[in-house]
């Protein structure tokens, strides 16, 4: 029975990228043969305190005991048939870890889903930006036996460096991610709703006067829905601030009528894999999202959602869906049937497993 080494940053349920880029689907990849081993380095205690300002004494521990964690898993690669690398294998700029699995002899993937070769650093630890080098992506990529890419911007560049890439965008697994009976509220209210992290929470916080704006037309007519890991501070706004969790996301999510997704249209966000409006659009909502980046493939205009710009185009989308539940209705009909046809994990669990059975018959034959 083949056996996959998952090399990532956080334990298993802590990372939206690890969860929807491997995660969802080992349940299925066990069903037909692939057990996996995860190998992490972050856990809670050193979470806390690993993205929380300041404490260097404490991180440069957390360094030392990740490096020497990462070290052991990496020693034990050839008891493994498959090496899974989601985004580095470590946290700092070295690409020590990547080069000891490329010559390991055991076929080597690399996963990433953002455009990391430019420089993110949470705020927590912006004091310690010296210690990365995005540039080591273009290394991590060209040691890999296969590239897997979350989107074709982002494919573009591995293609720099890799002559084997595939496409594999970041899916729902549409029998979590379910609609719900869409009973009229008592009040009458439309919501508009937004998910998201702390540090995608900037984006949102950038359009607060478009949000104001709808709110001074609308009025009680509309409320907003907040679901992350921080509170969307507007005490002028009637936000209802919910804590992200697994266990409670789906029925959050089921309780907006409206799901936004605003992004700035820079080369970070060119490199994003659209996951926050497939959330919404499993889910059979409409959806507002800004015209950048792999937005503008997933969204056909007026087909199964809507995409926006400036300011004035945000009200005027939202004001459509605000105004006619038929729209809203319509459209996220058909943005449900996007995702099962098109990004849904039933719609690619399979060509993983083509793909790890590629590379598992290659190295047979060597």
């Amino acid at each position: 029975m083949p056996r996959i080494l998952f090399v990532a940053a956080h334990r298993p349920d802590r990372s939206p990228s690890q969860r929807y880029r491997f995660e969802q689907f080992t349940s299925h990849w066990a069903s037909h043969g692939f057990t996996h081993d995860y190998a992490w380095l972050i856990g809670p205690e050193e979470d806390r305190v690993f993205y929380s300002p300041g404490h260097v004494l404490a991180k440069t521990g957390i360094f030392i005991s990740s490096w020497l964690r990462r070290a052991e898993q990496v020693r034990n690669v050839r008891e493994f048939d498959l090496v899974i690398v989601q985004r580095e294998a470590f946290m700092t700029g070295s690409t020590r870890f990547e080069r000891r699995l490329a010559a390991s002899g055991v076929p080597f993937i690399y996963d990433f889903d953002d455009a990391i070769w430019h420089m993110d650093v949470s705020e927590a630890n912006r004091k310690l930006r010296w210690l990365k080098d995005p540039a080591k992506t273009s290394r991590i990529i060209g040691l890999a036996d296969l590239v897997i890419a979350g989107n074709e911007h982002l494919a573009d560049y591995a293609r720099r460096f890799n002559d084997r890439v595939e496409v594999i965008p970041t899916v729902i697994d549409t029998d979590h991610y379910a609609p719900a009976p869409s009973d009229p509220r008592p009040d009458g209210k439309v919501v508009i709703g937004w998910t998201g992290s702390y540090t995608s929470l900037a984006h949102l916080k950038k359009e607060l006067p478009m949000l104001r704006e709808l709110h001074a037309r609308w009025g009680d007519r509309i409320g907003f829905r907040i679901i992350s890991d921080r509170d969307l501070e507007a005490p002028e706004l009637p936000v209802e601030n919910i804590r992200w969790s697994s266990a409670t996301e789906v029925r959050d999510l089921q309780g907006i009528d409206i799901g936004i997704m605003p992004l700035p249209d820079d080369e970070w966000s060119r490199g994003k894999c659209g996951f926050k409006g497939l959330q919404y659009m499993g889910m059979g909502k409409a959806v507002v999202l800004s015209r950048v980046g792999v937005n503008k493939t997933i969204v056909q205009e007026g087909v199964n959602g809507l995409l926006a710009g400036d300011q004035q185009e945000w009200i005027d989308a939202l004001g459509r869906l605000i105004t006619s539940s038929d729209l809203r209705t319509r459209l996220g009909a058909a943005a449900r049937l996007t995702v099962e046809e098109k990004y849904s994990v039933r719609a690619w669990r399979d060509r993983y497993l083509e793909l790890f059975q590629a590379l598992l018959t290659e190295r047979t034959k060597h």
